[in-house]
């Protein structure tokens, strides 16, 4: 029987450990068991109970204290998670093996972890051989994204992610509850951009003709190949927070080989998301 991961990634501050946090409570109403690992060996709380946590195996702190090494933050981040790669024993150990596990890994935000070193990539490697279907899930804030050369950051961010560790992936802006319904409105067509019409909206603010094509080649990129879309996030949205996990489910076959005890299964296909219901002035 296959287990399920989620590597639940996006900058600091993106509401990762929330994220985290919402979908174990909202497992428990659909009466499913939803485990937590924690990976930032940085990290110094969260609202979630954890089956593993990295800081028992190494802590930045730590790392930053020794005096042979003089590692500052990234460095010893770094330092860390690359140990944690030549001790993945720790990790099989703490996980165990019970079958239809399904699994947050709680992820650090530093992007070069993704972009130039070879951790993350090791670490699905590692997983799949322990047969879990993995996905990734790639957070942005929303209130960043309300701006689009802010966005067309966000979209290569998680295009990085994506494109290193080559497993299905789907992009969330979080934080969905915190935006007023105007910038709720405003950041609706940022969902499903047309990345050809973003472009030329803002073809007044280019500096210059070479970053307006090194622009439009990037989102051409984008909007040819459908390569990055989002889902928005509202942890007080039930609703909104069940198709997300549907995505997810979706992504990596989860119910294909389970009998769900309640409530009714997993959809074959993720239900269409209504924006207009989610996006309607509430004010």
């Amino acid at each position: 029987m296959p287990r399920y991961a989620q590597l639940v990634m996006g900058p600091a501050g993106s509401g990762k450990s929330t994220y985290c946090s919402t979908m174990v409570q909202h497992a428990e109403t659909l009466n499913r068991s939803v485990q937590v690992v924690n990976l930032d060996p940085a990290a110094e709380h969260f609202n979630y109970p954890v089956m593993a946590d990295i800081r028992e195996l190494i802590q930045v702190d730590d790392v930053m204290e020794d005096d042979s090494l003089r590692f500052g933050p990234n460095g010893g981040l770094v330092f860390c998670m690359e140990y944690f790669a030549n001790n993945f024993d720790w990790l099989e150990e703490s996980l165990g093996h019970v079958e239809d596990d399904y699994i947050l890994f709680d992820c650090p935000g530093q992007i070069e972890l993704y972009t130039h070193l070879p951790v993350m990539r090791q670490l699905v490697e590692q997983l799949q051989q322990w047969e879990f279907r993995v996905c990734g899930v790639f957070l942005v804030d929303s209130q960043f994204m309300v701006e689009s050369f802010k966005f067309i950051s966000g979209v290569m961010a998680a295009l990085s992610a994506m494109v290193s560790l080559e497993i299905p992936q789907v992009n969330i802006m979080t934080k969905m509850d915190l935006l007023s319904p105007k910038a709720k409105k405003e950041i609706e067509k940022y969902l499903d951009p047309d990345m050809y019409s973003m472009m030329e909206d803002n073809s007044e603010s280019f500096r210059s003709a070479q970053f307006k094509k090194l622009t439009k080649a990037i989102c051409g990129l984008i909007d040819d190949y459908s390569m990055v879309r989002f889902l928005p996030f509202d942890r007080t949205d039930d609703e909104g927070i069940n198709i997300v996990l549907q995505h997810i489910d979706f992504s990596i076959q989860y119910g294909e080989d389970l009998e769900f005890k309640e409530p009714k299964e997993v959809e074959e296909e993720p239900a269409n998301l209504n924006y207009d219901e989610i996006f309607q002035d509430t004010s």
